[in-house]
């Protein structure tokens, strides 16, 4: 799990491809057998893909803080 400082160091890209690997984590997690899935990477997984949309979006509408 990743905290916000170490979200804020990285670029656009990293973000973007940091999002994507949560999703597919998040997506690999529910389609498990009821017995097999854990509800704490999936989560933790959410909560990756929420904090990095919400910099995405921070740097988006605020284009001079970096």
């Amino acid at each position: 799990m990743t905290n916000m400082q170490d979200i804020r160091k990285k670029s656009e890209v990293e973000l973007a491809e940091m999002v994507q690997t949560a999703r597919d984590t998040v997506r690999q997690e529910r389609f498990k057998d009821k017995f097999a899935r854990k509800a704490s990477i999936i989560r933790n997984a959410k909560n990756e893909v929420a904090r990095a949309l919400t910099e995405l979006s921070v740097r988006r509408s605020n284009p001079e803080t970096k």
